[in-house]
């Protein structure tokens, strides 16, 4: 099947051993090799060391106390540069003096690092290094263009190469910018309808570099709302047999005051294993009713066949998941489960009950997992009668998950994936605090998941499918023969003599 972009599964465990190696300073094999023979001011960056360097700049740049609070996860993607299989970044003397000891070396850094990128891309266009002479060669380079590039540390300047027939064309630019763009556009939309802080505009003036009007604001807001739909509305052609849905809350000004309004989003698990964001939506409240809005809206794009849902115990998400995909199996967070459990335990009865815990919720089975709580009751009930009630209620649901092969439970169990994602766009969206409107969360938290989305999407495999189809093949053919045997009792009954 056909995947945008490239995927990662077989190189991963590589990339991840080279960042080892290069964290402890150590190198095997013929990256050693290159490194010993590379002139002295010559950096040999590797596709994962690029991801590495460009975390290094965030650091710095957290230590040098620029933009402080809002800078995160690296927006070159991985995913990107696995397109490359090595670039060459070099560094005369002053460059060097500059990125180790002036104050602009994050952004002498990721400069050259992106120039080096547009001209890998280049090269891989053209099927042939400059002045290379191959069969391969598809066109010849014809000089370059300067193109400015504004980021959360600065302005870059970059050198983009053109050809002859003038067919070379990049999207780093876009790429790079797309979550970029909905956060200044919302800090301008703040500054402009006067409810920013000091703070925001020193960003936003740091960031834009000029004054700007409405009319600059609703021109990149209309574009970047446009990208974003086009995202959240593609069909869902693929077989999604697992769901994980959870909320967050944003803060947003609306009918004159700020109001506590929640994001949800819907992550899937492909039927090639790839996690995808499927869908969210910006909605006052979190209800069934909003919460069934959005697996209908998924269902219309294409949604179909979902075995397993994972999510907190939610009652208008659980009802809403059990009537949009009637016939799936619906998975209590077991870490939700956890703390509701331990909310109504004593304290002094809490260590004891991690390790109760531990024991009923790992059990092979629902039986057994009945089995271990029927041990423990009658301890509970003295200890921690409480508790035992939610348990007895929620057991059931709790390990649903039971029923898959195991080498699916543990990622299935709890919806912690899509908490730490939650988490990744908390930390991007914090420096907003309040939204000026719905549709600024709207694009904001929309370009967030699309960006996490591809990178996901193009990534490492998350789950190897091939177990769970040949267990859904099986469970089919029992369902089959149970169908079988009852009709042939029912047969035989009216068979039967009066």
């Amino acid at each position: 099947m056909c995947r945008c972009g490239p995927t990662l599964q077989d190189t991963n465990s590589k990339e991840e051993a080279g960042l080892a190696n290069s964290g402890s300073g150590n190198g095997s094999g013929s990256e050693a090799t290159n490194r010993d023979s590379a002139p002295a001011n010559t950096l040999s960056l590797s596709r994962t060391w690029l991801v590495a360097s460009y975390c290094l700049i965030i650091s710095w740049i957290d230590a040098l106390g620029k933009i402080q609070g809002w800078l995160d996860s690296p927006q070159v993607e991985p995913t990107y540069l696995a397109t490359m299989t090595q670039i060459q970044v070099s560094f005369d003397e002053e460059t060097l003096r500059k990125v180790l000891l002036g104050d602009k070396g994050a952004e002498v850094l990721l400069e050259k690092v992106m120039n080096e990128i547009l001209q890998a891309e280049m090269t891989e266009h053209l099927g042939a290094k400059p002045g290379e002479q191959t069969d391969e060669r598809r066109g010849y380079r014809n000089g370059s263009y300067e193109r400015q590039l504004t980021t959360r540390i600065g302005s870059l300047n970059l050198e983009v190469p053109r050809d002859r027939e003038g067919t070379f064309q990049t999207d780093l630019f876009e790429r790079y910018q797309r979550s970029e763009k909905a956060l200044v556009t919302t800090l301008m939309q703040m500054v402009i309808e006067g409810v920013s802080t000091r703070r925001v505009k020193e960003i936003t003036t740091e960031l834009c570099g000029r004054e700007f009007s409405r009319q600059t604001v609703s021109n990149l807001t209309e574009k970047l709302g446009e990208q974003v739909e086009a995202w959240a509305e593609r069909p869902l052609e693929e077989e999604y047999p697992f769901l994980v849905a959870d909320a967050m809350q944003l803060s947003i000004r609306r009918q004159g005051a700020v109001r506590s309004t929640t994001a949800m989003i819907v992550v899937g698990i492909s039927e090639d294993g790839y996690r995808e964001i499927l869908g969210f939506k910006i909605a006052l409240r979190e209800t069934g009713e909003s919460w069934k809005e959005l697996f209908e809206e998924l269902k219309d794009r294409g949604l179909q066949q979902v075995e397993l849902a994972t999510s907190d115990a939610h009652e208008g998400l659980e009802a809403a998941l059990r009537s949009a995909f009637s016939g799936c199996i619906w998975q209590r967070c077991q870490a939700h489960f956890r703390r509701n459990v331990l909310d109504k335990t004593p304290s002094d009865y809490r260590d004891r009950m991690h390790e109760l815990l531990d024991e009923i919720l790992e059990a092979d089975s629902q039986q057994q997992a009945q089995q271990r709580l029927e041990q423990n009751a009658q301890d509970l009930e003295e200890k921690a009668p409480a508790a035992l009630e939610v348990l007895e209620n929620g057991l059931f649901d709790a390990t649903a998950v039971l029923a898959l092969p195991e080498k699916y439970r543990r990622r299935l169990r709890t919806s912690n994936m899509l908490e730490r994602l939650i988490q990744e766009v908390r930390r991007r969206e914090k420096v907003i605090r309040i939204f000026p409107n719905k549709a600024s969360a709207w694009r904001l938290v929309g370009a967030l998941l699309a960006e996490k989305h591809e990178e996901w999407s193009t990534g490492r495999r998350y789950l190897t499918m091939d177990k769970f189809y040949e267990w859904r093949e099986e469970q089919a053919k029992e369902s089959q023969k149970s169908a079988d045997e009852r009709q042939s009792e029912s047969s035989n009954r009216t068979l039967q003599p009066a």
